[in-house]
């Protein structure tokens, strides 16, 4: 190895079209990484395996962005959270909250509910309804909340099927001379005189009645089922995919970078100080890092998931047991030829310590193969950790890619045609490990002549 100032290896570096996409890439997930730090809660990723957290959202749906490629339209889910809101204070009081909707596509809603909290007292009449592109007005339902003497708060979630709605709309459209017992509630709703879509827009209202009570409605929402949903779809347990793509990034830099510089730096060391000391000191270092070079890593990965933890952070460490003894023996080799050079023997004869020259004189010649060894070790890293949780080993708190590609399986996925819950963790994978690969033959060829040559 020749040596190589850094203002020599940012030349080169400059130099390689490779490495420059490599940083590109790395760049990329690094922002990738802060949007998810910024714009998605901590909650929402500690609550990443809690069923309550995803209530509101649709089971295994496509990603919205699949319409551009559809002839014809399919229904997004629509979580309608923030309704204009009118009151009216007289002998009888009155509350709405209203939610409008554009609807514009070719199929009909899968189903819609209602989710509110309100906080009231005395007697309440809870009326629901919605106007239709044609001006239409259909009440949908229409009931008195429970009565309470003292000032309470009441949750309520009203469903489609609810049967009240059921027998409301069928009253409606059977005056009207449209009717089909076996038509759902939502399908009369979104439909036209000829059984067809009505595109156009809907306005849901929510009216909350009163006498001389006063009504806060604290929490209203509105939820219009289809069958798309967000940047990368849902899963089966109705979890937003694209919330565990964009934390899967800082977790697999975090894991791939953590355990390459951690092999690395304690496989340089190691190396240097067997190839410095030599003799006895060095035969003994050296088998015993063939015996750990001899085991099969993997299995034992397994078993130490399986018998000690499957936390994410025992992981890294087992990993950076397993990964440090390949660049021993590559710096032992270095440290050898390094030894013989005269600033060092020159050292010695002036009683410098082993250690001083070890990091003062040695390590600094090896550092341009260091950072080369650090991005071409992360790679293996993140493959490694994705293996292990797509066996189910992985620690099931943390949405990694592997644990998503688990999911995937365990729910069949793939014989389903659940493509967008497949292709993106597995293409983040290689993506990322892309980079680091880009990056680490760029510097290699840069601090070794004869690859470059």
């Amino acid at each position: 190895m020749s040596n190589v100032s850094s203002s020599e290896i940012r030349r080169e570096f400059a130099k390689s079209k490779v490495g420059l996409i490599g940083i590109g890439i790395l760049a990329s997930l690094i922002i990738l990484s802060v949007i998810a730090a910024v714009t998605i809660p901590i909650d929402t990723f500690k609550q990443w395996n809690n069923p309550g957290n995803w209530i509101s959202y649709p089971k295994s749906s496509a990603p919205i962005w699949v319409n551009y490629f559809m002839t014809q339209k399919i229904p997004e889910h629509l979580i309608l959270d923030n309704p204009s809101t009118i009151t009216k204070d007289d002998v009888i009081s009155l509350t709405s909250h209203q939610f409008g909707v554009q609807y514009h596509y070719d199929d009909f809603p899968s189903d819609f509910i209602y989710e509110f909290s309100v906080e009231y007292s005395g007697s309440q009449l809870l009326q629901i309804s919605v106007i239709r592109p044609d001006q239409s007005q259909i009440l949908l339902l229409s009931r008195s909340l429970p009565h309470s003497d003292t000032k309470i708060v009441h949750h309520e979630r009203i469903f489609s099927t609810d049967n009240s709605i059921k027998k409301n709309i069928q009253i409606y459209f059977s005056e009207i001379g449209f009717y089909n017992q076996n038509t759902s509630s939502e399908d009369m709703i979104f439909a036209n005189k000829d059984g067809q879509v009505l595109k156009g827009d809907y306005l849901f209202l929510l009216n909350i009645f009163g006498v001389e009570e006063n009504v806060e409605i604290i929490d209203s929402k509105l939820i219009l089922g289809g069958k798309v949903f967000g940047m990368m779809g849902t899963d089966e347990l109705r979890r937003d995919l694209a919330v565990g793509l964009l934390w899967g990034t800082p977790l697999a830099l975090f894991i791939g970078i953590s355990v390459a510089v951690g092999s690395v730096t304690a496989g340089l060391i190691y190396g240097v100080y067997a190839g410095f000391k030599g003799k006895k000191t060095d035969e003994a270092m050296m088998r015993f890092n063939d015996v750990i070079y001899a085991l099969p890593a993997l299995p034992f990965l397994i078993i130490l998931a399986v018998t000690i933890s499957n936390s994410i952070f025992l992981l890294v460490g087992f990993l950076m047991i397993f990964s440090w003894v390949g660049i021993a023996k590559v710096s032992r080799s270095m440290a050898l030829q390094i030894k013989t050079r005269q600033y060092v023997e020159a050292s010695q004869m002036m009683g410098q310590k082993n250690s001083k020259i070890i990091f003062k004189h040695i390590i600094p010649q090896l550092l341009p193969y260091a950072f080369a060894s650090i991005a071409i070790s992360v790679p293996a890293a993140i493959t490694t950790e994705a293996g292990i949780s797509f066996l189910g080993l992985g620690d099931p708190t943390f949405p990694t890619w592997g644990q998503i590609l688990h999911d995937a399986y365990t729910y069949g996925a793939a014989a389903r045609g659940m493509w967008w819950w497949i292709a993106p963790p597995g293409i983040m994978i290689a993506i990322t490990g892309l980079a680091f690969v880009f990056i680490g033959n760029a510097l290699d060829a840069i601090v070794n002549p004869k690859l470059k040559k």
